[in-house]
C-alpha cells in the first residue's frame, strides 16, 4: 500500500464544473477513481474488447451513479467527470490479451444526506459496482456467431478443442449508468483512489472469491425478466445448473427477438465491478 498526497486540482474542478449548474469548489466535493469494467473474461463468461472499452470511455463521461440499477432520480449518488482506458502490459487476460481497464473519475457533492454513504464507501461497505450499457454485437469466441442475430450452439464456460467459450461484447451504442450493487460479476475492479481537498490517497487492490452461485442468481433474475417480457410466464429455473440456465436464457432471448423482430437489435448488458480502496 502506498500513500500519495494528491489534492483536487483546478483542472479537476474545471472538469467537474462542466456537469454542475453552479460552480463548485474543491472543499464541496468528494472524488474517487473507480474501475468500471475491463477486458477480462468475467463470471458470466463475457468480456468487453479493448475497442469496446475505448468507446465506453466516451459514453460514460457524465453518467450518474445509482443503486441497484434503480433509475429513480432520488438514488443518484455520484457522476463520472473523466475516463481513461489503462493498459497493464505485465498482466494478461484468460484469453491471452494484454489486460486493459476502463477507469472512471467520479465526484459527489458533500452534503449532510450523503455523509453516511461516504463513510460506507471509505469503510468498504459500499464497494461493488455494476455498469449498464447497450451493445450491438455479442460474438461467440469459438465460431464468431453474433448472439444478437440468433447465436450458435456453443455454451459459455465450456471448452471446445482446448478453447474456452465466452461472449465478446462489441460495438457499444450507449452507456446508461453505473450502480452500487450487492454481488459483482467482474473479479478485479473498483475504486482505486479517493481524492480529498488537500488530503491524501491510499490504493489497495482486492480480489473477490469465485461466486458461481451468485452468477446463477443473476441468470435466474434475467430469466424472470425475460418471462415478464414474454407475457408473464413463470419459468422454474431453481434446479438448473449454470449451463442449463444459460441455455434457457438464450432460448428466451431468441423468442423475445422473434416477438420483436421489427424492432431494434440492441442488447442491454450489465457488467459488474468491485470497489476496493482505503483512505
Amino acid at each position: 500500500m502506498s500513500e500519495v498526497n494528491i489534492g483536487i486540482t483546478k483542472e479537476v474542478m474545471d472538469k467537474i464544473n462542466v456537469h454542475s449548474v453552479s460552480e463548485l469548489k474543491a472543499e464541496q466535493v468528494y472524488c474517487f477513481r473507480v474501475l468500471l469494467c475491463d477486458n477480462e473474461v468475467d463470471r458470466d463468461f463475457e468480456k468487453f474488447t479493448r475497442k469496446s472499452l475505448e468507446k465506453l470511455a466516451e459514453l460514460f463521461v457524465g453518467r450518474t451513479g445509482i443503486f441497484d440499477h434503480n433509475n429513480q432520480s432520488g438514488g443518484q449518488t455520484a457522476r463520472i467527470y473523466e475516463t481513461e482506458v489503462v493498459d497493464f502490459p505485465d498482466k494478461t487476460t484468460a484469453d491471452g490479451e494484454v489486460y486493459s481497464a476502463l477507469m472512471g473519475y467520479a465526484y459527489m457533492v458533500r452534503t449532510e444526506q450523503n455523509k453516511a454513504l461516504i463513510a460506507e464507501i471509505e469503510g468498504g461497505i459500499k464497494k461493488e459496482v455494476s455498469v449498464g450499457c447497450s451493445v450491438k454485437k455479442r460474438i461467440c469466441s469459438i465460431c464468431g456467431a453474433d448472439g444478437a442475430k440468433g447465436g450458435c450452439s456453443h455454451l459459455r464456460g465450456k471448452t471446445y478443442g482446448g478453447r474456452l467459450c465466452f461472449v465478446k461484447l462489441e460495438e457499444p451504442v450507449d452507456a446508461y449508468e453505473w450502480s452500487f450493487v450487492a454481488v459483482p460479476a467482474q473479479r478485479a475492479a473498483g475504486v482505486t483512489k479517493v481524492y480529498a481537498e488537500g488530503g491524501s490517497e491510499d490504493t489497495e487492490n482486492r480480489r473477490l472469491m469465485e461466486m458461481a452461485d451468485a452468477a446463477c442468481d443473476e441468470l435466474r433474475a434475467d430469466i424472470i425478466r425475460l418471462g415478464c417480457f414474454l407475457g408473464g410466464e413463470a419459468y422454474d429455473a431453481q434446479g438448473m445448473d449454470i449451463y442449463g440456465l444459460i441455455r434457457l436464457k438464450r432460448q428466451l432471448e431468441k423468442e423475445l427477438r422473434s416477438k420483436n423482430s421489427g424492432g431494434s437489435r440492441r442488447v442491454s448488458v450489465k457488467k459488474e465491478a468491485d470497489l476496493s480502496f482505503k483512505v
